[in-house]
């Protein structure tokens, strides 16, 4: 029994790993494809299609993005008592509301961009952008579907690809659709006298690569459910299980997992928005330029964002990869094994947030400059700096929120994350208008909502299952190696620009940063030998210890 619950326990971290990876890859790739899409479009597109993509966000809140979570959830709950012919019915439902919430949502979106764009968010040449966009939310419904799905079966494999190749397909779209209807925006800019045409119509073509690469990723998954939905089919055949849970039923329950989470990551997710709204109203009644407070939007949601989701796409992974996992470990365990296996995903999340905010809070300016090397990138490394901590607490809130989920917890991550945004709002607004912080109070207000939402779950988590996170391995030694790390980056980076210019430092410091960071958590006991050897190319990572020393026999 023991070494089955190992073996599970080793599969789930190498089930989360898979996502994670893909997660770093998809988000590397985003960084990549936003550097010349950004020296394409320019700050001001940038604002119209960082707009576009807030309303966006907030439609895939209310049609697909609980889906994933609620299909893996309700699917791996009946797989693990060995109910696939429910699960399949699951499945079956979830599809049904896809088509019909995300083709309504997307409709809506279409008819309405015009009106969202000029008397909500101050920025109407926003509106192609948007238009652009609305199909893409049925589309995404579907696939999140099937990825929940697979991932309810406790395989991350086809999330993990289907991500990939989205990313590559939006990457090379994207760039390819903004140079080309740039050009149309800048004809049609000459003819109707107005020079904000060319950047709506390059942020438009930006959006066409979320588009493209939504639908490739579609196609991959459909092909491999239908491959998959042989095997799937033996198994209901298989089936013995004497409860037929009706479609009726099936759509009760699944309705009743799905209200929450879309509360949830609405209010979770409703900040983008509201900070967008807030901000370009209010910088528009204080005397700012259209272009101007575009400008800040975009250098907030091109440049900053744009790095900040890079860890926070790793902590999305492992959340997502801990839902199916903790259902069967709370239907099929104990309260001991809930707990071990909540400490192993946060513990895993801040070995990789911290010494993330460390480095954005240390190298900021040379990143900025590395990566965006066309304009001036002091506000955008403020910015990176104000907001690096940001990224520890987000990280922790995504999983404290998985985990109340996941025990069937529903409605607590909406009153906190309810409770949050309110703090969040009134902060916002309150360095806005009082304090008039411009841009910087939007990322300060970033940290009031992560910060408020991380106390409010682990007293939650404490109420609920009286679980307290252990201290020492998860925050106190990943944040002394964090210390040694940014302490020898300094000083690698301060050397080699004396000899080779800022850009080869910078890439040598990011380096010199993993070696050591990996060394110093190892030397510190903040990984064990086991966990490493349970990692993806584990045995090889160990080894390498072993060659070095790292760890103490």
């Amino acid at each position: 029994m023991a070494k089955r619950r190992k073996k599970r326990d080793k599969n789930f971290l190498l089930q989360g790993s898979i996502l994670a990876i893909a997660g770093v890859i998809t988000k590397i790739i985003g960084v990549v494809y936003r550097i010349p899409l950004t020296n394409i479009v320019g700050n001001e597109g940038m604002g119209y299609y960082s707009v576009a993509f807030s309303i966006y966000t907030i439609a895939l809140m209310l049609t697909s993005y609980s889906l994933p979570l609620a299909v893996s959830k309700l699917v791996s709950a009946r797989v693990a008592v060995g109910q696939y012919k429910n699960a399949y019915k699951v499945f079956r439902c979830a599809m049904m509301f896809a088509f019909a919430a995300g083709g309504l949502v997307a409709l809506a979106i279409f008819l309405g961009a015009d009106f969202i764009a000029t008397s909500v968010m101050k920025m109407d040449m926003s509106v192609y952008a948007l238009r652009v966009l609305a199909p893409c939310i049925l589309v995404v419904a579907i696939l999140g579907v099937l990825r929940g799905f697979f991932q309810g079966n406790g395989s991350m494999m086809p999330t993990a690809l289907s991500q990939v190749l989205e990313q590559v397909v939006n990457a090379a779209a994207s760039i390819i659709g903004a140079y080309l209807l740039l050009n149309t925006g800048r004809d049609l800019a000459e003819t109707r006298g107005d020079a904000s045409y060319g950047p709506a119509y390059a942020a438009a073509g930006g959006t066409v690569g979320t588009v493209a690469g939504a639908a490739f990723a579609l196609i991959t998954v459909v092909f491999v459910f239908i491959v998959y939905q042989r095997v799937f089919k033996r198994k209901m055949w298989k089936d013995r299980s004497r409860k037929k849970e009706s479609y009726s039923r099936i759509y009760q329950i699944l309705f009743l997992t799905i209200a929450p989470v879309i509360l949830s990551a609405t209010v979770y997710n409703i900040s983008d928005f509201l900070d967008t709204a807030i901000f370009n109203n209010i910088m528009a009644a204080q005397g700012y330029q259209k272009t101007e407070y575009a400008s800040f939007m975009g250098i907030f949601n091109s440049q900053y964002n744009t790095l900040v989701n890079v860890p926070l796409s790793v902590s999305s992974a492992l959340a997502a990869s801990l839902i199916p996992s903790l259902v069967t470990t709370v239907q099929t365990g104990s309260r001991k094994q809930v707990h071990n296996k909540i400490s192993m995903v946060t513990r895993f999340n801040m070995m990789i947030a911290i010494p993330c905010a460390m480095g954005f809070l240390i190298l900021a300016k040379p990143i900025m400059d590395l990566l965006f090397y066309e304009g001036d990138n002091r506000m955008a490394a403020l910015m990176l700096q104000l907001g690096a901590v940001s990224v520890i607490f987000f990280c922790l809130s995504t999983v404290t929120n998985s985990v109340l989920q996941g025990l069937d917890d529903m409605m607590t991550p909406v009153k906190n994350a309810g409770i949050s945004l309110l703090i969040h709002t009134l902060s916002l607004f309150l360095m806005l208008v009082v304090f008039k912080w411009n841009i910087y109070a939007v990322v300060i207000s970033k940290i009031v909502f992560s910060g408020a939402i991380c106390i409010l779950n682990a007293h939650a988590l404490r109420e609920r299952i009286g679980y307290v996170q252990e201290r020492r391995q998860t925050f106190i030694i990943p944040l002394l190696a964090s210390g040694i790390m940014g302490a020898v980056t300094v000083v690698v980076h301060l050397i080699f620009e004396l000899f080779a210019g800022e850009k080869i430092a910078t890439v040598v410091a990011l380096f010199a940063a993993v070696f050591v960071y990996g060394a110093a958590l190892v030397l510190l006991g903040g990984v064990t030998e086991d966990e490493v050897r349970s990692m993806p190319k584990g045995r090889m990572i160990l080894s390498v210890c072993h060659r070095l020393h790292l760890f103490r026999n």
